[in-house]
């Protein structure tokens, strides 16, 4: 496992550095639709990924993991199981609480892991606000809300458990107790293949192993915003996306995300903003 410092990366570019440097193991229990593409997209950021998610298996393996993804998207008995375990191992990790709302199951297992104090939560707008109990979630995996309608439920969720809540959508936020980011750009054919948001979450776990939650955050949504731009721009449809994906990943540098737009302001106790 790797130990976060005081002396932690801190811009982008630092962290993709230290990840590239480390290749944290970064274990997912994650959905079946997806685990190809997942492993692939850390392989090509540098992460070591591994696909343990097997009872009596997933909390030793999460005691030496550098960071942990938890998705929701296939919850069958074994994996809510496993999550369980490896959440109690003490290592960062994500949750990623897929198509919650509206389905029952995943719905009272995502609130159960709320207990175990995710690093990060990680989801659509209506997924967020579902799981902070303002919304009823949308239809299927697709949100039916902006990132900004669901701000108001992620800073209480953010607040509630300690966890620094990303917000994917046009603009991704990224929100913890005190703070609010907004990382703009991207590639609307990040939705038109599958695994993108899912690996989105697997890559702020890798980037849990070598910074602090909120870096982690907004560092893999501003390589997921220049590689996607990249590769649409070489790309014909969602096919030659993918794979061009993947390539821009392992092309990109951690100099090129200093062109990203990002923007924090500090939230006061009262949820007013001061940009910075």
């Amino acid at each position: 496992m790797v130990v976060r410092t005081s002396s932690s990366p801190s811009t982008p570019a630092e962290s993709l550095e230290a990840l590239r440097r480390t290749a944290p193991l970064t274990q997912c229990i994650t959905n079946a639709v997806v685990t190809n593409f997942t492993a692939n997209a850390l392989l090509a950021l540098g992460a070591a990924p591994a696909m343990c998610d097997i009872p009596g298996e997933a909390g030793l393996f999460a005691g030496i993991a550098g960071g942990v993804l938890v998705n929701l998207g296939t919850p069958t008995a074994e994996q809510r199981d496993a999550a369980r375990e490896a959440v109690g191992a003490g290592t960062p990790w994500v949750l990623d609480p897929v198509a919650v709302g509206a389905l029952p199951v995943r719905t009272a297992l995502a609130r159960d892991l709320l207990a175990a104090r995710p690093s990060i939560i990680r989801g659509n707008a209506s997924e967020i606000l579902a799981l902070a109990g303002a919304g009823v979630g949308g239809r299927g995996v697709d949100a039916t809300d902006s990132p900004d309608d669901a701000l108001e439920a992620a800073r209480t969720l953010a607040r509630a458990t300690g966890a620094t809540v990303a917000v994917s959508g046009e603009v991704d936020l990224i929100v913890d107790a005190d703070r609010t980011a907004r990382v703009t750009g991207g590639s609307v054919l990040l939705t038109r293949v599958t695994g993108g948001g899912c690996a989105l979450g697997a890559a702020m776990a890798a980037l849990s192993a070598v910074t602090t939650p909120f870096d982690a955050a907004i560092t893999a949504s501003a390589i997921w915003a220049i590689a996607s731009e990249r590769a649409a721009s070489v790309s014909r449809g969602p096919g030659s996306f993918a794979v061009a994906f993947l390539d821009e990943l392992a092309a990109l540098e951690p100099i090129d995300l200093r062109s990203v737009d990002i923007r924090t302001e500090r939230t006061g106790a009262d949820g007013a903003g001061t940009a910075r």
